[in-house]
């Protein structure tokens, strides 16, 4: 959500953010004769237990003799496999020496046990499940190195698991969940405002557009340093090295230099947002999200922006371009940002779309009740917009230097947009805002005369050919499809989806020498 994006991260204080640690409890129960799977907190009692009664030379018919049960529920319990009752554990507590505080705890009591309990709870996956392989029973008898071998499989397996999970299906199910999400709070996120308002201050910003100056000092209040580089990995828009501080940037003298505000800023953004290596494709893109949510709250301060755009609305003369202009940002940033404030701040509630020329979808979000196209898991991403939409419409018209603005009547009610087109080395986009009819008073643009017609999802309406031409040409027309790589290929596997892990390492190495 900001004018560009990035995929780095910086070091987030994973310690001080993290949830608080909780001991486990034991829940008082009759006796069961019946086991219970292996669950990870009894393992760890289990083994931990285990290796206070082999310290003191017990073996389990003389501990169960000491605590008034027998050697097999022992066992059992050993092995993870029986949750004891609260007075049995106090026995054994006290029978080895011990309280039940100690044997609650979370740590497993050595290395060997860590490598028994992982690989039993490996084993219990459904991953291996699937597998349909024996378990090894991690016993006395396995020696060490082969306990550590098999941990350090399954270690790989989950790994490449993970890895595989990035592929376009799954990334479009995140995706989905996330804008969803996102639109349940009307795409304001007053945390993030209220963290990009604080961190603001301490560059000393007071108005106008974010200076570059502003963004290192506050990138040096985190202990941060910016410094620009020409060999950045090519998978990466920043990489940051959290043992130095150093957050590495492309040249500022790119043409234009253009969002390297931003691309600073989402850096800084895993830092003072707290961010942890991410644990899965969805809570990477959440970070992503997030980081981007942050830069473009300090490239178009809350405080700021909604002062600009209540004057606006009062002399009804709300326009994206001037936004734009005010903060120095881009066309894009400004729109996006948009959905952050206007529900939130001034109760107008709007739609957002990027579409390239091809009327493919990029982009979107919507609480207006505008629909959008999506495929059969929920997703927009790729669809094909309608024809007669100001996003596509736009791309017809021989002067793309101004606003284009367009209502458009829809099954859904009829909506006001405002789009301007731009190009990248990829192909032509465009950006559009709308807004339900009613919402339109309040825009610069409100008196166009440019009216469409929209009854999509009905194929009639843009999809079908026409009747004429389909008897003409459809015996003779053999397509070649241009697929988007991205349809079929999974994102390249690494700790960040997307990313080279071993160029980035490569990269840090180098810089890291040269001091």
């Amino acid at each position: 959500m900001a004018e560009s994006r990035a995929e780095s991260r910086a070091d987030s204080g994973n310690e001080s953010r993290s949830e608080p640690r909780r001991s486990r409890a034991i829940i008082a129960i009759p006796d069961d004769p019946r086991p219970v799977p292996a669950t990870g907190g009894l393992l760890t009692l289990g083994r931990r237990i285990r290796h206070l009664r082999t310290q003191r030379g017990l073996t389990l018919d003389q501990l169960g003799s000491a605590v008034g049960t027998t050697a097999s529920q022992l066992s059992l319990v050993e092995n993870g496999r029986r949750e004891p009752r609260l007075t049995l554990l106090q026995r054994v507590a006290e029978a080895l020496g011990t309280t039940t505080t100690d044997l609650l705890a979370e740590e497993p009591p050595s290395r060997r046990a860590a490598l028994e309990i992982e690989l039993e709870r490996a084993q219990a996956s459904a991953l291996y499940a699937g597998l349909h392989l024996p378990a090894v029973r991690p016993g006395r008898t396995l020696p060490t190195e082969a306990l550590e071998a098999l941990v350090g499989l399954h270690r790989e397996l989950a790994r490449r698991e993970d890895a595989a999970i990035a592929t376009p299906e799954e990334a479009r199910r995140a995706t989905t969940a996330l804008r969803h999400w996102m639109r349940e709070r009307d795409n304001f996120l007053p945390e993030i405002e209220d963290a990009a308002e604080e961190t603001l201050r301490h560059g000393g910003y007071t108005s106008g557009a974010l200076t570059h100056r502003a963004v290192a000092r506050m990138a040096e209040h985190l202990g941060l340093t910016l410094i620009h580089v020409d060999d950045l990995p090519h998978s990466t828009r920043t990489v940051t090295d959290l043992a130095t501080g150093r957050i590495y940037l492309p040249p500022a003298s790119i043409p234009g230099g253009h969002g390297l505000r931003s691309l600073a800023l989402q850096a800084i953004a895993h830092r003072v947002l707290g961010h942890a290596k991410p644990r899965s494709y969805a809570d990477f893109l959440r970070q992503r999200v997030e980081i981007n949510y942050f830069a473009a709250a300090c490239l178009l301060p809350r405080t700021a922006a909604v002062a600009f755009l209540t004057e606006a609305k009062r002399t009804r003369d709300l326009a994206v371009e001037d936004f734009r202009d005010a903060f120095g940002v881009t066309h894009e940033t400004a729109a996006q940002r948009m959905t952050n404030l206007m529900t939130s701040q001034l109760d107008v509630r709007l739609h957002f779309l990027r579409v390239g020329d091809d009327g493919a979808l990029y982009k979107g979000y919507e609480n207006d009740g505008v629909r959008f196209p999506t495929d059969g898991t929920g997703a927009i991403e790729g669809q094909l917009v309608c024809r007669q939409w100001a996003a596509r419409s736009a791309f017809e018209r021989r002067d793309r230097t101004t606003e284009y603005y367009q209502y458009t009547d829809t099954p859904e009610g009829t909506f006001w947009c405002t789009t301007q087109t731009g190009s990248t080395s990829t192909g032509a986009f465009s950006i559009t805002v709308g807004v339900p009819f009613a919402a339109a008073k309040w825009f610069r643009g409100r008196d166009t005369t440019t009216r469409a017609t929209s009854r999509c999802p009905d194929p009639a309406c843009c999809r079908r050919p026409d009747p004429g031409l389909a008897d003409r040409w459809s015996a003779h027309a053999w397509p070649s499809a241009a697929l988007h790589a991205q349809v079929l290929a999974p994102l390249p596997g690494g700790t960040f989806p997307g990313v080279d892990d071993a160029e980035v390492y490569a990269f840090l190495e180098r810089h890291a020498a040269r001091g």
